[in-house]
């Protein structure tokens, strides 16, 4: 099983609408990758690791699949529309990292 997180970084004046990415994004996201996608999870950052120090990200989608194979095929034929919807939630620029999941 592969994870796909998309990680918003803690900018500078970064906006990120929590609402809107629960509520629309992320149902359109299920949606439009249908049956491929196997699990999805949305974290809200709330501090980093030291006492009082920010946290990294302002938010963080992650999105699971069988394989990079089948991320692809799901995601490739809705990319521009996905993609589109981002400065609907977000002024900041994410960060994609796609995993194996070990456990």
């Amino acid at each position: 099983m592969i994870k796909v997180s998309v990680m918003y970084p803690n900018v500078a004046a970064g906006r990120f609408d929590m609402r809107y990415y629960s509520e629309k994004h992320m149902p359109m996201v299920r949606e439009l990758l249908g049956a491929a996608l196997k699990g999805i999870a949305v974290d809200q950052g709330v501090a980093g690791g030291m006492p009082g120090a920010p946290a990294p990200y302002l938010a963080m989608g992650h999105l699971l699949f069988d394989s990079v194979e089948a991320f692809q095929a799901a995601f490739g034929p809705h990319a521009q529309t996905l993609m589109s919807d981002i400065p609907n939630y977000t002024n900041t620029q994410p960060v994609i990292q796609i995993s194996e999941v070990k456990l």
